[in-house]
């Protein structure tokens, strides 16, 4: 599966462009940083059908609202992180950003287990909750797209409003259960792989 990777914002969140079935593409998390997805759309010619969402924070959703409206795509987030879509102090615009937040006008909420199908290709939900209420991991294939839950090597932080260490834990007991392999691509710094983090992550190792 064709993945390519955009480094967004001064906190270097990973945005993610996957290639569907038909051609076109999904983006999943957009932070600041519209004005580059845009661009390496147009270059690269990709028509985008919609946005995916791991969490609702400032740093995956800046540019979602100025994406949106320029594709007219539709956007998909967790139910309990949906609020943050509209909200610059619960997204934590008020402190990660001097510039204002562009509150998302249009999008639709997702439960865990969904499947979308999007171009001819399925994306299931897995809600990994720790993060935020309403974090996941969006599953495509051989490619679990985890956001802020799943880092190499690491895990996401719990200390923000809505964070819970035992979510936390919760969530990476379900990961740890999930058989097979596959490649995770976390929301910030290096991909990494589901059996890796199994054998060398120190939270899923402390389980």
């Amino acid at each position: 599966m064709e993945v390519k990777t955009l480094v967004l914002g001064a906190l270097a969140s990973n945005c993610y462009l996957v290639t569907l079935a038909d051609g076109g593409c999904v983006a999943v998390d957009i932070g600041d940083g519209a004005a580059t997805v845009l661009r390496y759309l147009k270059q690269y010619e990709k028509t985008l059908r919609a946005i995916l969402l791991t969490h609702g924070h400032y740093d995956h959703i800046a540019g979602v609202e100025a994406v949106r409206k320029a594709c007219d795509v539709p956007v998909y987030i967790h139910t309990l992180d949906a609020p943050m879509l509209t909200d610059s102090a619960a997204n934590l615009a008020t402190w990660l950003s001097d510039t204002p937040f562009e509150s998302v006008q249009q999008f639709q909420t997702v439960e865990d287990g969904d499947t979308i199908t999007i171009g001819g290709t399925e994306f299931t939900v897995l809600h990994t909750p720790g993060h935020t209420p309403g974090s996941v991991c969006w599953i495509c294939g051989d490619v679990m797209l985890t956001g802020d839950t799943l880092f190499h090597l690491s895990r996401g932080r719990t200390d923000f409003p809505g964070g819970s260490d035992a979510e936390m834990l919760r969530s990476f007991r379900r990961l740890a259960s999930i058989e097979g392999d596959y490649r995770v691509l976390p929301g910030h710094n290096e991909e990494t792989t589901l059996s890796f983090e199994k054998a060398h992550n120190p939270t899923m190792r402390g389980l």
